[in-house]
């Protein structure tokens, strides 16, 4: 049997006493539940801390649980209920725009694809649910960057790869475009991550009105675009799918 790591074991308990206690605790309080040291306790809390799993009051100097622990916990159910709500609008998108739907998420520094319909024709196609997308250059990255506090601090601190000759990767240049995104509500790619392959992709907000994904069509630069402009009806197509799994997660202003 292989052995557990006693840190992990500590912090796991840290995290669990703060989940079933009081809303806050003492350090005292949590060195004394758990038996540890303080100086073990606080070195355990000042790492969770750091990562965001942990929250310092000011005032008290009591600790709770930190807003990142509580974003994780949720994204199981939250991906979930995504993908199940966004079923038949996305194949109605596919359908109507004849190109292929992607529904992706902010997952570790990128865009995790989670659910994806084929283009609806008889070509070859190779299904890319868990496929890795970047942030920054891609339809779907943009718009999670554009509305997602953590996927834009993610953006802008990361090593931003070129892709193509049309990849932006200069933090003005970028951040100009994630403005241009939340000004009209979507995002598109036009051969910024794959030569010959444009994308457009509009925001998924929830009942909270905080974004949970993005939903986009991905296909030819000839069939999204007419002289290097994307198409009117893709762009409303997209925003209206967009906006229908938003409302069936309950977002009111859908």
């Amino acid at each position: 049997m292989a052995r557990s790591i006693q840190s992990l074991e500590r912090a796991a308990a840290v995290l669990r006493l703060l989940a079933g206690g009081e809303r806050r605790l003492g350090l005292s309080d949590i060195a004394y539940t758990l038996g540890l040291a303080k100086g073990t306790a606080h070195g355990l809390l000042r790492t969770l801390q750091q990562e965001g799993f942990v929250e310092q009051d000011e005032a008290s100097g009591r600790y709770q649980l930190g807003a990142e622990l509580l974003r994780l916990g949720n994204s199981y159910l939250d991906v979930h209920e995504l993908r199940a709500r966004a079923l038949v609008w996305s194949d109605d998108l596919a359908r109507s725009s004849g190109e292929a739907v992607y529904l992706g998420v902010l997952h570790q520094q990128g865009v995790l694809v989670v659910h994806h319909v084929f283009r609806p024709d008889d070509s070859r196609q190779v299904l890319e649910i868990g496929a890795m997308q970047p942030l920054h250059s891609t339809a779907m990255g943009k718009v999670l960057s554009a509305y997602d506090p953590v996927a834009h601090s993610e953006v802008v601190e990361a090593k931003r790869q070129p892709f193509t000759d049309r990849t932006v990767t200069e933090l003005a240049d970028l951040e100009a475009s994630l403005e241009m995104a939340r000004t009209r509500g979507w995002a598109s790619d036009v051969e910024e991550t794959w030569e010959g392959v444009a994308s457009i992709a509009a925001p998924i907000h929830d009942r909270r009105r905080l974004p949970v994904g993005a939903v986009g069509i991905t296909g030819a630069v000839e069939r999204v675009c007419e002289d290097g402009v994307i198409h009117a009806e893709l762009v409303a197509s997209v925003r209206d799918c967009a906006r229908a799994v938003s409302r069936d997660l309950g977002a009111s202003r859908f």
